[in-house]
């Protein structure tokens, strides 16, 4: 993951003309965005994933009052994340959540960078503890399959929410994937 994108998240959409005798029709065509991974990996794994953030990694990575700003939140701890989840899942589905979901996705990955740099180690990334560099051709280590292979050896080993919540990141994020990877059985 580029230190750069665990920071800034754009979000894009396209508008362009449609080639039809009314000029004014507009078709958008709006790109998954880090939302749509939250939502289509479902609710009880948005709950496990803020239960696993760690507040002290957080605040290492300065990321704590904006985390604790950006949910609304008067105090941060433990309870009060978990019981902030069904406000903040509500928040996720609504239109232009993307800040909200960046904030969240920053405050997941942090806390689970020994899970990254494994990954990414497994994977052949090259990578400076968890961060890649951000021109590397990252995709080019991901052939087919990688997500699948790549869960199946650390599923055991870290959260699985997590683990499939990073693989879809990184797949998102290098790749700019629309699929959102679920682990076969």
């Amino acid at each position: 993951m580029c230190a750069q994108t665990l920071i800034v998240s754009v979000r894009l959409s396209l508008a362009y003309p449609v080639p039809t005798p009314a000029a004014a029709n507009l078709v958008t065509i709006n790109l998954m965005q880090l939302s749509d991974i939250f939502i289509r990996l479902g609710e009880e794994n948005f709950k496990q994933l803020l239960r696993a953030v760690s507040l002290g990694r957080l605040k290492t990575y300065q990321l704590f009052d904006p985390f604790r700003i950006r949910l609304h939140l008067n105090k941060l701890n433990s309870e009060t994340l978990r019981n902030a989840a069904p406000r903040v899942w509500a928040r996720l589905q609504e239109p232009d959540s993307g800040d909200l979901a960046t904030e969240i996705g920053q405050a997941v990955l942090v806390s689970h960078m020994d899970m990254i740099k494994a990954v990414l180690d497994e994977l052949g990334v090259p990578h400076e503890d968890g961060f890649f560099a951000k021109d590397a051709d990252i995709a080019a280590h991901l052939p087919d399959g990688w997500q699948q292979r790549a869960w199946d050896k650390f599923k055991s080993a870290y959260p699985p929410a997590a683990l499939v919540f990073y693989l879809n990141h990184l797949a998102w994020e290098v790749t700019k994937s629309e699929d959102v990877f679920a682990p076969a059985a």
